[in-house]
């Protein structure tokens, strides 16, 4: 697990989302044209919450969220998304 120097605020959420594929399961390399973003990924940090709406999630979790959700960015030189807990759907 990653061990990041950042701590989200409120009802936010830190994800390091999975790889993304590179071959279909028959073999066929996938063109980076073609490649989907993930949809999942290991939860690295959480915000405390708000008084209305605790964050549902803990470091470690392994998480469902929309194709388009969050915001990406690069920290100590690896890729992470930060997210509301309410964009995660669920964990798996």
């Amino acid at each position: 697990m990653s061990n990041v120097s950042f701590k989200p605020n409120e009802d936010r959420v830190l994800v390091e989302p999975a790889p993304v594929e590179e071959k279909t399961a028959s073999g066929i390399i996938i063109p980076d044209t073609a490649k989907e973003k993930p949809q999942q990924g290991k939860v690295v940090a959480v915000g405390p919450g708000k008084d209305d709406a605790p964050v549902t999630v803990k470091v470690g979790d392994s998480v469902l969220y929309g194709k388009y959700s969050g915001t990406e960015f690069t920290l100590e030189g690896k890729e992470y998304l930060i997210m509301r807990n309410s964009d995660i759907f669920g964990t798996i």
